[in-house]
């Protein structure tokens, strides 16, 4: 069960959660046209007044760009007071989760991104661990990732997660964690929500932005703190069968963090994972505003007046 933060955005101001309510009638839920974004703020650990975010100039950047996607303009500066406004309103005490999302609003029935109202608003719930920081087991899914071709995927448009949802639901019901989609040629392009990584010969695997992946944020960090340590990283097309032979699989994401895999299918994989418990140790010590070198990630929001 959600424990929702009390205080919403919504039709540009704070309101009360409950009274942040659209129509049935709105656009965005009959068409999927909208675009969300999700970030993490967590307690700082040396004044409890505060909340450190993590790059959420990237997160507001990006979903600015899905929105003009969408034919709409909403500046990453508009996002990032309203994100302010929302944590100084709610005063959150424990890891919370935060839910921009920007949506046409109208009420018209005609599928369109043209002479269309659209409108932006922002919930939080607290969140802890997305998925077991011990290991997740994942398959195979049977459906397919889109194609950039057919639906922007450089963008978080909220209809495309249908698919993540099909897929989610099929591996849990099939006795998995998560599930791996493939994409239209055949290789991995990314878990129901989570980019993925492997390890082989101590060098760090991602699918590239070729592979209609998500460019997630969480990704990206990962890639640039590993190789700042010297750790080499490529990014390419993976194979399916190399996800059952490589030293360590992890997933990342926003509300994953950085989450090892420990079985793919029926094959069980090392519970040794070295280079992703590096990279997460020093993750977490980033996020928490113990590494100075990355400060700069970070950036505290005072949850005071």
């Amino acid at each position: 069960m959600h424990k929702f933060l009390p205080y919403a955005w919504f039709e540009g101001r704070c309101i009360d959660f409950r009274d942040a309510r659209v129509s049935v009638a709105t656009h965005a839920l009959h068409y999927g046209t909208g675009a969300f974004g999700g970030m993490r703020a967590i307690p700082d650990p040396t004044d409890a007044t505060r909340m450190l975010l993590f790059r959420v100039d990237r997160h507001s950047q990006r979903l600015s760009q899905s929105a003009r996607l969408l034919n709409t303009e909403l500046a990453p500066g508009t996002i990032m007071t309203a994100i302010e406004t929302v944590i100084k309103a709610n005063k959150p005490k424990q890891p919370i989760y935060l839910r921009p999302f920007v949506y046409t609003s109208d009420l018209g029935i005609a599928p369109r991104l043209h002479n269309i109202e659209t409108d932006f608003c922002i919930y939080g719930i607290e969140l802890g661990d997305y998925l077991s920081p011990d290991g997740v087991s994942c398959r195979f899914s049977s459906w397919t990732r889109q194609e950039d071709r057919s639906l922007p995927l450089r963008g978080k448009i909220s209809g495309a997660y249908i698919t993540s949802s099909l897929a989610k639901t099929e591996a849990v019901a099939s006795g998995f964690d998560e599930a791996i989609l493939l994409n239209a040629a055949g290789k991995v392009s990314e878990a129901s929500g989570m980019n993925v990584f492997i390890v082989r010969d101590g060098v760090l695997f991602t699918p590239g932005v070729d592979q209609d992946i998500l460019e997630g944020i969480t990704r990206a960090s990962v890639i640039e703190l590993a190789r700042s340590i010297g750790l080499p990283v490529v990014e390419r097309p993976i194979d399916k069968s190399e996800l059952f032979i490589a030293e360590e699989v992890f997933l990342t994401g926003t509300a994953a963090k950085m989450t090892p895999v420990r079985r793919i299918e029926t094959t069980e994989l090392s519970p040794r994972r070295p280079l992703m418990e590096l990279l997460r140790t020093r993750f977490t010590a980033i996020t928490e505003g113990r590494d100075s070198e990355y400060a700069h990630w970070v950036t505290a929001i005072s949850s005071s007046d």
